[in-house]
């Protein structure tokens, strides 16, 4: 049965591969899933699933040989129905690393700790192994998004969380645009589906004026470079839904204020060595016809982003004074943004071949690092997975590249640590710099050091590269290692010439009693010559010995008890209710849960418990960062309390409006307007009404009877 669908199954994979996979491989892989009777069912859902994972990565990515016998491998690697050493020999080198880094990223992961910060570290160090690991985690992420609506509800929600957190972004640095939309997009599906069923219906209802203005702006565009003789092709790209969420949130505006919801994107079909050349013919076609904005050019034919995307665009003024942008790229330049760095293996010789190599160099210098902490590998790994590039030079004319807004500290460290960890500041164009100066596009840089400088704390803060944070970080504590070691060993010879015992649990408990974070803060001081060492003697020897820790009441195993569910089962769940005791919690103030509303915990730093709504903006970045610190909370029942919430209301810039809304919630018995602010323009105003309600029946009757006035355009609560 396994064998006569893993067969049927094959023929599509085989379709799009063009045959390029080895017969011999495959005639192999028949042999070994010939011998897989009597297997479990999840390994046959495991091999049905790694044909079709295997066929993104093929047709979307566009892997090899090696990649996809790997995808197809692993399960019966999983099901130890073959090992380590038979892949190598059978199959070859290549193809037993990939094995065997996707079996350990697949012992790493769970749903639940996929995030935890040792997890983490080790996920990422197993991508920088072989960077077709990313790529078939990357299809397999796909293929999971695209199969979503199968999976429980809390599953869907975890997982469309995670993709947002890590894989989309993970997809921009490997160039893979396409796949990064649609994994932004399905993650937004399951995690707001409301605004995404919003979005997506007024795309629809706006498509044939949309597909209408782009025919306007096409039609004399196409004939200009027709005449130029140049072989292209004109298409027009909608915006995805994701980013118009994305911009409607950081703009606070509506659907309807968005004007840039496409692109034009003209696609030259050039000689490798006409490539540059006809690209800026056509941009100086589309400049003649059209007034650009010579703010919005993006030259990134010159210099190349770090995951090879090469691409000329420019927005200009189109038809009805509608700012329009223009993307201009070759065959091959679409194909590489289209396929990311994949695309490369296909183009042998051009740039952008070695970025992924830097980028998997630099990224194992950090994780190699064991003090840094795991929501720093989060958040700095996410920065160098987003970040653009800015070019600079030294005075000698080589190139250096690194993240957009890093300063001169970071290009201290990118030539050598020593430099970095000696800068002073430095020069450009002849005026001094410090370090905090932010590098700019074009910049040549005279690093300027002095041989008694070294790194402080405040550095950290200077720093934008993971790189240079790393070594600011090492440094320093090797330079606090070594003045500890210098003062322990004077305290240790001043001991015992005052013939005192050496005691460093004593130490330690005095080192706290004088306001030390540990006793390693205290030899720093003690070798800085910043304490008293008679002093410190006196305080030594008068310490009370008896000085013993407060005893907590203590609870026994026997007598402790979980308090089951409503379902039954013992879960630690959080009961919200008026008659919840011993535990500190309170309403976060950036949602404002309301009864009703579906809440979890977030443990704060002071220790407290923040109640939060799973439909909070702040709630995917802690579940993706600080799973461990989340808490399943529910109410239990209405207390009649009275809770603050915020309304966010668009309408017509009337004051019989404004007047309206405000007399009908004054009537309301059970609702009370704590304030209101309003802003107009353009002949519409911005609302913002402070209520406090007693659930979210009560908050969701309001809003129906505001959207009901007159003039009122939308309601959303904030």
């Amino acid at each position: 049965m396994i064998i006569r669908d893993w067969t049927s199954d094959y023929k599509e994979l085989r379709n799009a591969t063009n045959n390029f996979v080895k017969k011999d491989n495959i005639a192999k892989l028949h042999q070994i899933y010939k011998n897989c009777d009597g297997v479990s069912s999840l390994f046959q859902k495991r091999s049905t699933n790694a044909l079709k994972i295997a066929y993104i990565a093929v047709d979307e990515i566009g892997l090899g040989n090696s990649a996809v016998i790997a995808i197809l491998l692993y399960p019966l690697y999983a099901e130890k129905k073959i090992d380590a050493a038979s892949i190598e020999k059978q199959f070859g080198n290549e193809t037993a690393v990939i094995v065997g880094g996707l079996n350990r990223i697949q012992q790493l992961y769970t749903k639940t700790s996929a995030m935890e910060s040792e997890n983490f570290r080790k996920l990422l160090l197993t991508f920088a192994e072989d960077v077709r690991v990313i790529f078939i985690m990357l299809s397999e992420r796909l293929f999971e998004m695209r199969n979503l609506k199968e999976r429980e509800a809390e599953i869907q929600q975890n997982i469309a969380r995670e993709t947002a957190y890590l894989y989309a972004p993970m997809a921009h640095r490997m160039g893979l645009y396409k796949i990064k939309t649609e994994l932004e997009d399905l993650s937004l599906k399951f995690t707001a589906p409301d605004t995404y069923k919003t979005i997506a219906q007024k795309l629809s209802e706006s498509k044939r004026s949309r597909d209408a203005y782009i025919e306007r702006f096409i039609g004399p565009l196409n004939e200009k470079v027709a005449a130029a003789g140049l072989s292209f092709d004109i298409k027009g790209r909608t915006k995805s839904i994701y980013s118009i969420w994305n911009k409607i949130k950081k703009q606070n505006t509506t659907f309807e204020n968005i004007y840039d919801l496409f692109a034009i994107r003209i696609i030259l079909d050039s000689h490798p060595d006409k490539e540059k050349a006809e690209c800026w013919q056509v941009y100086s076609i589309v400049t003649d016809m059209y007034q650009p904005n010579p703010k919005r050019l993006r030259d990134w034919l010159s210099q190349p982003k770090a995951n090879g995307y090469e691409s000329l665009h420019t927005t200009v003024m189109g038809p009805e004074g509608k700012w329009v942008e223009v993307q201009i790229r070759t065959k091959r330049m679409d194909d590489v943004a289209e396929k990311g760095l994949a695309a490369h293996w296909k183009y042998k010789g051009l740039k952008g071949e070695n970025s992924m190599d830097e980028w998997l160099k630099s990224l194992r210098e950090v994780l190699e690092n064991p003090e840094l902490h795991g929501n720093e590998y989060m958040d700095e790994f996410k920065l160098n997975l987003y970040d653009e590039e800015v070019f600079v030079f030294t005075p000698n004319g080589d190139l250096h590249k690194l993240p957009k807004g890093a300063t001169l500290l970071d290009f201290a460290y990118s030539i050598h640590t020593q430099i970095g960890s000696s800068c002073i500041g430095g020069k450009i164009g002849g005026k001094n710099v410090t370090l905090k100066y932010v590098l700019q596009n074009g910049d040549q840089i005279e690093v300027l050091t002095a041989p008694n400088q070294h790194p402080r704390a405040d550095w950290i803060k200077i720093a934008v590269t993971t790189k240079a944070k790393q070594k600011i970080r090492q440094v320093i504590k090797e330079y606090e290692t070594k003045e500890a070691n210098n003062g322990r060993e004077m305290l240790l010879r001043r001991f015992k010439n005052w013939k005192i015992d050496f005691d460093e649990a004593n130490l330690s408990r005095l080192s706290k009693k004088l306001g030390f974070k540990n006793i390693t803060d205290l030899y720093i001081d003690i070798s800085q010559e910043k304490t008293d060492l008679l002093e410190f003697r006196e305080s030594y020897l008068n310490l009370d010995k008896k000085d013993t820790p407060e005893l907590h009441e203590s609870i026994s195993a026997d007598t402790f008890e979980k308090k089951p569910t409503k379902n039954g089962q013992n879960d630690d769940v959080l009961i919200i209710n008026n008659e919840t005791k011993g535990v500190m919690y309170s309403m976060s103030k950036c949602c404002h849960p309301i009864f009703g509303d579906e809440i979890f915990g977030f443990v704060s730093v002071s220790g407290g418990i923040k109640i939060h709504r799973k439909d909070c903006p702040n709630a995917p970045q802690m579940m993706s960062r600080f799973g461990y610190r989340i808490v399943r909370a529910a109410w239990s029942e209405e207390n009649g309390t009275q809770s603050i919430c915020t309304l966010y209301v668009i309408g017509n810039d009337d004051l019989g409006v404004v007047t309206n809304i405000s007399s009908f919630i004054s009537k309301q018995t059970d609702v009370s307007m704590k304030s209101i602010s309003i802003n107009s323009d353009t002949g519409l105003f911005e609302g913002r009404l402070v209520l406090t309600v007693k659930n979210t029946k009560t908050l969701d009757d309001i809003i129906k009877k505001i959207r009901s006035i007159k003039g009122v355009k939308s309601v959303s609560r904030m």
